[in-house]
């Protein structure tokens, strides 16, 4: 993929970090996670998974799963005719998420998975709908198209995807200045940064059904709701 090409890439600050430094400082505050995301990050995470639409009997996935309040409801929502599985890199996280489903009762029809999103160890055509939120704008640029085309060839034809992340659109303001000026000092703390979102699922292949717009402490987002397309789409 080409994100718009050499003018969007360029304008996306790099990441750092390495995937095991990720690891270390995801795992150290696993257990605080869900605290310090709850007032920002969260509401916006549901409100991708309702777009997603979810039914009964299904196969879900979340990709990036945190402390898993979004993951506990996508439990729910498939039902016991249906499954769901949470990937994440920590270790930490997905113990987090496994006590949270054993306390709601929602553990039996659900799986977790320490992977990267890379590399998802799942079969092609094999899920119905995948969320991921606030997890994409955490890989470097040239591993964005890798993660999408992974997601892509999970999905089943006709699929649907939603993807929520700091966004890159739109004119730069002081908070986000700010924001990619901490990324740079501070890498492994201030570890997402914005992107071009819409532009990277369409250039996958994704066929984008809306795109929601908001603000997050003065960041701006992007949500996108996208489907896989079906086999007569594609020629």
């Amino acid at each position: 993929m080409e994100q718009e090409n050499t003018s969007a890439s360029k304008a996306i600050l790099p990441v750092s970090r390495t995937k095991a430094e990720a690891r270390r400082f995801y795992d150290r505050i696993s257990h605080i996670y869900g605290w310090m995301t709850g007032a920002f990050e969260r509401k916006h995470g549901e409100e991708a998974l309702e777009l997603l639409s979810i039914r009964d009997g299904e196969t879900a996935l979340e990709i990036g799963i945190g402390s898993g309040h979004c993951f506990q409801q996508m439990a729910g929502l498939v039902g016991d005719g249906g499954s769901c599985c949470g990937v994440d890199i920590s270790t930490g996280m997905l113990e987090v998420t496994k006590n949270r489903l054993l306390r709601s009762g929602l553990a039996a029809g659900a799986g977790l998975c320490c992977a990267d999103a890379a590399q998802l160890p799942f079969r092609d055509n094999s899920c119905d709908a995948i969320l991921m939120a606030f997890t994409l704008e955490l890989f470097d640029t040239p591993e964005i198209p890798q993660v999408l085309s992974e997601t892509v060839r999970v999905l089943k034809p006709g699929g649907r995807i939603a993807v929520v992340s700091l966004s890159k659109e739109g004119q730069t303001s002081t908070a986000m200045r700010l924001y990619e000026w901490a990324h740079l000092k501070w890498p492994r703390y201030a570890d997402c940064r914005p992107i071009y979102v819409e532009r990277s699922m369409t250039a996958c292949g994704y066929t984008v059904r809306s795109r929601v717009g908001a603000r997050m402490a003065g960041l701006p987002l992007e949500t996108i709701l996208a489907n896989k397309p079906e086999p007569t789409a594609l020629h």
